[in-house]
């Protein structure tokens, strides 16, 4: 049976509605600092802290739960603060008289902060409830999921930065004091911390915190320092702590999932795949061997007949030939892998035992990428395969990945659709393909401009690729459009996966040029049908995305016999 539960939308509308609540509280606080302020000379200095960190934590909150009047008033109280907490002026009278003298002026700025509260609190009592989301589903299995600490002591905005992360698959836990962090951090480390740098307790009091922990701790967790100052001293501070990053709010989600993914994921990139060609079977053990032992995965081939098979399926980086072979020469068999388009830049390595200069020049005519002399020394082997086979790398993925998102491109999925349907079909197993667009999209940039549209499009793409499992295949189709090829599943469980993703990327907050807003995304999905090509899967996922945005966007379609075109 399904479970009602709230969206993010309304989580964050609750959150928002407690900050208001409070706020008149908090302000209350702040007209009692400023009357200690005019009769309590001794206690000026914490008395202009205590005010400086009310009107300052407003700012913050109010900026991140998208109430920016709010926030710009109590950034106009927090200056005035300022002009005498941070003045040179260290004679004790001379500061006192320059706070009466901004006593009007700052029980003004909360008169006006109240008045801002009260009409924000009445909009939101007037506004009309947000129908919340229904989980029709089992929500998406996520596995070795990465635990993130984030220390605050603004409780709702960590909140719901927590709750920004956790869409992207992350394990959060919210702690409002360092002391608990630090309780946290050593009674189970996590995989990473996000920490402000203010609390009530000191303006440095997280990165003291941090630096203690680097001091006690063996292994720490990589720390992200958060904060509303954006000075040098802090940016310091951080540093010298032991941070890894520094992002001043409010923090945009997408920056921050940016750099935990590189702090966290340390997924080691896929071992290079050498393919090597040579007759003699113990030699071409041996060099197969010899890069094993450094982590490459190599495959070995005796008979040269069965070579484009054989690279068609191993799919290498390199080819490691011998030069002299008794049914064919390494040359002739270079100039068969060159005819075939789809290998043409794939490198080619000759190693053999030739001596003669001429020769080897003549072998590398053939489009060779390099000559190798038998007997080598191991690291002279690896060294060239390595080098090589990264530079393959590099191109390859300059040719079949999009720019901005890294995922593949148009290209290369069309190509490897074909490769999954023939799999599929050979091997008896399930396929889905599925085409994703994102909502009114052109209204997105036309509004916030085309970087805040970038930033759409490559939340998206790491949405997919780290909710996705790795054996499936993700690929920007064009424009704000995006296929999935999903191995081993068919379409009604493949709805389950993306309509699970359609929800969480629902959830996610962009930052607009003068306000926060969200994105939707509408999907379409086939499964094989009977002798269907390529082609005709991709018409089919595309009727059913666009029979989804027919029926008002912002959901998943199957495809059926019925789907209209």
């Amino acid at each position: 049976m399904s479970q009602r539960s709230p969206s993010l939308r309304e989580k964050v509308r609750q959150l928002r509605r407690t900050f208001l609540t409070k706020l008149p509280d908090t302000l209350g606080e702040g007209r009692a600092l400023c009357a200690r302020l005019a009769t309590a000379p001794e206690d000026l200095e914490t008395s202009l802290e205590d005010l400086c960190r009310t009107f300052h934590g407003i700012k913050g909150t109010a900026a991140s739960f998208n109430l920016p009047d709010l926030s710009t008033a109590a950034a106009a109280g927090e200056a005035l603060v300022l002009t005498v907490r941070d003045s040179e002026d260290t004679d004790l009278p001379r500061r006192a008289a320059r706070v009466r003298a901004l006593l009007p002026a700052l029980e003004h700025a909360l008169d006006q902060l109240l008045a801002l509260a009260r009409a924000c609190a009445d909009a939101e009592a007037a506004a009309a409830p947000e129908v919340p989301d229904f989980q029709a589903v089992a929500p998406l299995p996520r596995q070795d999921r990465k635990r993130v600490y984030v220390c605050d002591d603004e409780e709702l905005m960590a909140e719901q930065l927590g709750a920004q992360l956790a869409c992207f698959g992350y394990s959060i836990s919210v702690f409002t004091s360092p002391e608990n962090l630090r309780a946290a951090v050593l009674a189970m480390r996590p995989d990473a911390v996000v920490m402000d740098i203010i609390f009530p307790s000191g303006n440095s009091q997280g990165t003291d915190m941090i630096a203690t922990l680097h001091r006690d701790m063996r292994n720490p967790p990589p720390v992200v320092f958060i904060s509303a100052r954006r000075d040098f001293d802090a940016r310091l501070r951080a540093v010298q702590a032991g941070g890894e990053a520094y992002f001043p709010k409010p923090v945009k989600a997408i920056d921050l999932v940016e750099c935990l993914d590189a702090l966290t994921l340390g997924q080691e990139p896929d071992p290079f795949r050498v393919l090597v060609v040579d007759d003699e079977p113990e030699v071409a053990a041996y060099h197969s061997f010899i890069l094993e032992q450094v982590g490459m995965t190599t495959r070995l081939l005796h008979d040269p007949a069965l070579v484009l098979e054989t690279l068609g399926e191993f799919k290498p980086d390199l080819i490691l030939m011998d030069m002299y072979m008794p049914t064919c020469s390494g040359r002739d068999l270079s100039r068969v892998i060159r005819q075939v388009p789809e290998f043409i830049s794939l490198p080619i390595v000759f190693l053999s035992s030739e001596t003669n200069k001429a020769k080897q020049v003549t072998a590398l005519r053939v489009g060779a990428e390099g000559f190798l002399t038998k007997p080598i020394q191991p690291e002279d082997l690896i060294s060239a395969v390595a080098l090589r086979a990264e530079r393959m790398r590099t191109l390859r993925s300059l040719m079949v990945r999009d720019s901005l998102t890294g995922l593949f491109n148009h290209t290369f999925m069309l190509q490897f659709l074909e490769s999954a349907l023939a799999t599929a079909r050979r091997e008896s197993t399930q396929l889905c393909l599925v085409m994703i667009d994102v909502d009114r999209f052109k209204m997105v940039n036309d509004t916030h401009g085309h970087p805040v549209g970038d930033q759409v499009l490559v939340a998206l793409a790491r949405l997919l690729q780290q909710r996705l499992r790795s054996s499936d295949t993700v690929g920007r189709y064009g424009g704000e459009e995006f296929a999935l090829i999903l191995h081993n599943i068919g379409p009604e469980e493949g709805a389950v996966l993306i309509d699970n993703l359609r929800r969480d990327f629902g959830r996610i907050r962009f930052q607009g040029a003068e306000q926060d807003f969200s994105c939707t995304f509408s999907a379409g999905l086939t499964g094989l049908v009977g002798g269907a090509t390529a082609h005709r899967l991709l018409e089919r996922a595309d009727q059913a995305l666009y029979a989804a945005k027919r029926a008002g966007r912002n959901r998943v379609v199957v495809s059926t016999p019925e789907t209209p075109p």
